[in-house]
């Protein structure tokens, strides 16, 4: 191929990817229920939250702060008033962490990477 056609043809194909990043969103784990001192609540695949939430989260110290962006301040504060603590948190983060094949304390997600 000369020089000449080798430029004509540079970007000129396209990948549909629409079926693959669907098969690929309809694998992830499901979402993970969970039972403490009788608060149910739900956490979604880390994967499949936005990915300013996964930011947020991949930044984030502390399983409160975690539980906070995933499940709100009214959800969190529920949590608290039946006795949660920090403790409890933490061991509700790396769990959650680990079901979706995170170790804790591992960034969930990143523009820069």
């Amino acid at each position: 191929m000369s020089t000449t056609s080798a430029k004509k043809n540079v970007g000129t194909e396209v990948v549909e990817l629409d079926l693959i990043a669907q098969q690929r969103r309809d694998a992830l784990p499901k979402p993970t229920n969970y039972l403490l001192f009788g608060v149910a609540f739900t956490m979604p695949p880390i994967k499949s939250l936005p990915m300013d939430l996964q930011e947020r989260i991949g930044s984030l110290e502390n399983g409160y702060g975690v539980m906070v962006e995933c499940l709100g301040d009214d959800k969190v504060r529920e949590m608290v008033d039946a006795g949660y603590t920090l403790g409890d948190l933490e061991v509700i983060a790396e769990d959650w962490q680990k079901r979706n094949g995170l170790a804790p304390g591992e960034s969930k997600a990143s523009r820069a990477s």
